[in-house]
């Protein structure tokens, strides 16, 4: 497929350089699907990089692959074998037909691990804990590196005689060729370490021997550090330097920079919205420098095809890597090529496929509810057969994906919302710090949706008798859900206490300090809470995180959670864990009491100007009876069926949208 490349011209024309040849400067950057089955690839993992083949990537890089025979783990390909050619035979043509290369990754997590808890299958350079499960590593020897060199070169030549382009080492984000390069964590008196060149002896000699064991015009990428974050560790100075040494030859095809370790600073790796729009790039751009003209990819927070075109136009590097982005869209490149930019599906950076991929689940996003499917690239949704009346109660996203999905089908829809703007509490949290690119998802499905034809009743709770008045052949119930009242409080206080989302409707927009303690009653643990914590944080003296937890952020993937405590605790927001609400205190005279949970005793925190909570929610269904009653036929999605997350909101709201078969 060939993209068009006026709008873009940068971005979308064909690139070459030496080995390197491409239909455009887009690459796909490795993401983990866990839709492997006992270290073979499955026809869904292969749909997954066809997919994004299809939509217009020119480069895509595997996800890790076992290619040493210690690497057992069964959610990655094996390929230090011949057990699974033919599959990956499959693979690479499912890809390569679309004049596409495929690369596979060679990586080893070596002591890091991505989620809480140990590593018992650590290995690594030296006999040290690692930064963040304080892990400590079998120690490889010089013997069984030697073998893990051969075993590399060995699976290379496997790729490439499977029909694979190349390979991409994977030498940063702390993985365990970063581990040898770093001075921290790579103390070995051998020839694997004791001086710089020591250090790089492993990842030099492992290109070394793919070099020598693969075709002339096999591609060798490499990722490498930029900045791990970790004292000590690799910063730019010793990044610089590590680059320089190992593109002085011709022997790699592209480098990529990524941030991070497996350390406090694991959320460098996947920025989220806290962070600007593309963080690295000042780094990525002087590190470039260093690379001896070999082609450099920008990684990291880029979600828009002008701000690709923009870091190529200025220079600042040669390719584009976009992980997420084509995770969420896989035809980005070829809406983007058509002039069609709006119907992008734009990546929130929720990093909700880290959190799933971490949790052995296989790779979903927020707003992809159609990742992996035959159908995924550019889909449409199919006509019906018949057309029929569909009320949707609720606008949120979840009701909202119901009603474009089911107008496009050509059914007659009319949705309802209490408030006067769509998006529901995910419109409350693109406002907060952090949620600005949430807004990207009831903005494609209102556009969507208004252009479809469905009719929009908002500012208005409906009632049952105005749903039946409607005459619909199937009515959607999507509105949402309630946080619950925190036990220990006596019910008269609801009229002085505010949950949370009632409070941040009236506290976003201030500017003027308030004064006095914020008291925040987390039994949530998602990210808009601790969002909601930084506005409070703007406008109060103190702000003090109460939880009946041992900590905050429980239900965070840890690669998001660490900003979160890297941010309240920079912002001096206090966290006061194992303790519950009480009614002991004089609220009225602004001191509050809460309970430590095992022992009872009391802590007062006095000049309390605000306190809020939030907690869990509770489905909002005052027209389900009335309307089941009239026998109608209903279905609740969303909040309302059960309160979860974006996820499901829009996963559940396109099956609904597309299940009318029923009635047909």
């Amino acid at each position: 497929m060939t993209l068009e490349p006026l709008l873009y011209p940068a971005l979308l024309s064909p690139y070459r350089h030496g080995r390197l040849v491409l239909r455009n400067r887009i690459l796909h950057a490795s993401m983990t699907t866990r839709r492997v089955h006992d270290c073979a690839p499955t026809p869904q993992m292969i749909q997954y990089y066809a997919n994004r083949a299809r939509g217009g990537a020119a480069l895509i890089v595997s996800e890790p692959l076992n290619c040493a025979r210690f690497q057992t783990r069964s959610h990655y390909v094996r390929v230090w074998n011949g057990d699974f050619e033919d599959e990956l035979k499959r693979w690479s043509e499912a890809v390569e037909i679309h004049d596409c290369r495929l690369l596979g990754q060679i990586q080893d997590s070596g002591r890091g691990r991505h989620e809480r808890g140990r590593n018992p299958d650590a290995v690594g350079a030296s006999a040290l804990p690692d930064d963040l499960s304080w892990t400590v590593p079998y120690v490889l020897t010089d013997e069984e590196l030697g073998l893990m060199i051969d075993d590399f070169a060995a699976a290379s030549r496997r790729l490439a005689r499977c029909g694979f382009s190349g390979v991409e080492l994977s030498a940063g984000h702390g993985h365990l060729f970063h581990q040898f390069m770093s001075p921290w964590s790579n103390q070995r008196p051998d020839r694997w370490g004791g001086d710089f060149e020591g250090r790089l002896r492993l990842l030099r000699e492992t290109i070394v021997a793919i070099r020598a064991s693969t075709p002339p015009a096999f591609l060798i990428g490499l990722k490498l550090p930029g900045d791990d974050g970790v004292p000590g560790g690799i910063g730019p100075c010793e990044a610089r330097r590590i680059t320089a040494a190992l593109t002085s030859g011709c022997d790699v095809d592209y480098v990529v920079f990524c941030q991070g370790s497996h350390a406090r600073t694991l959320d460098w790796h996947v920025p989220d919205m806290h962070w600007p729009r593309a963080p690295w790039m000042p780094l990525i751009s002087e590190l470039r420098v260093a690379a001896h003209g070999v082609p450099v990819a920008a990684l990291g927070l880029i979600t828009d095809p002008a701000q690709a075109e923009g870091i190529l136009a200025r220079d600042e590097a040669d390719l584009i890597a976009l992980g997420r982005a084509l995770t969420a869209d896989p035809a980005w490149p070829l809406k983007s090529s058509q002039g069609r930019e709006q119907q992008i599906r734009h990546c929130v950076s929720c990093n909700t496929c880290w959190g799933q991929i971490s949790l052995a689940a296989p790779l979903v996003c927020d707003n992809n509810p159609r990742l992996a499917l035959p159908d995924e690239v550019d889909w449409h949704p199919p006509r019906a057969r018949t057309a029929h009346k569909l009320v949707i109660v609720g606008s949120g996203i979840a009701g909202l994906e119901a009603a474009w999905i089911a107008a496009e089908r050509g059914h007659e829809v009319v949705a309802f919302g209490a408030s006067s703007e769509v998006g529901g509490k995910t419109r409350l949290h693109s406002r907060l710090p952090g949620g600005e690119s949430l807004s990207s998802i009831y903005d494609f499905q209102f556009a969507r949706a208004r252009r479809a034809g469905v009719r929009f009743e908002l500012g208005m709770r409906v009632s049952a008798a105005e749903v039946l008045a409607e005459s619909p052949d199937q009515i959607l119930l999507a509105t949402g859900a309630e946080m619950s009242w925190p036990s220990g409080l006596p019910p008269e206080w609801q009229a002085v206490i505010p949950d949370l989302r009632t409070a941040m409707r009236e506290l976003i927009g201030l500017t003027q300090p308030q004064g006095g303690t914020a008291v925040l009653f987390d039994a949530d643990h998602t990210e808009g809470t601790y969002s909601a914590a930084q506005v409070l944080r703007r406008l109060f003296d103190r702000v003090i995180l109460v939880t009946s937890r041992e900590r905050v952020a429980v239900d965070v993937p840890l690669v998001s959670a660490l900003g979160i405590y890297r941010r309240l605790s920079l912002t001096r927001i206090e966290i006061l864990a194992l303790h519950e609400l009480c009614q002991e205190g004089a609220l009225e005279q602004g001191e509050l009491c809460v309970r430590q949970v095992y022992t009872g005793v009391l802590t007062s925190i006095p000049e309390v100007a605000l306190l809020t909570y939030a907690t869990p929610r509770v489905p909002q269904l005052e027209l389900l009876e009335p309307l089941q009653a009239a026998g109608c036929r209903v279905r609740r999605i969303g909040d309302c069926r059960a309160p979860r997350g974006v996820l499901a909101a829009t996963s559940e709201g396109h099956a609904a949208g597309l299940d009318f078969e029923r009635l047909e």
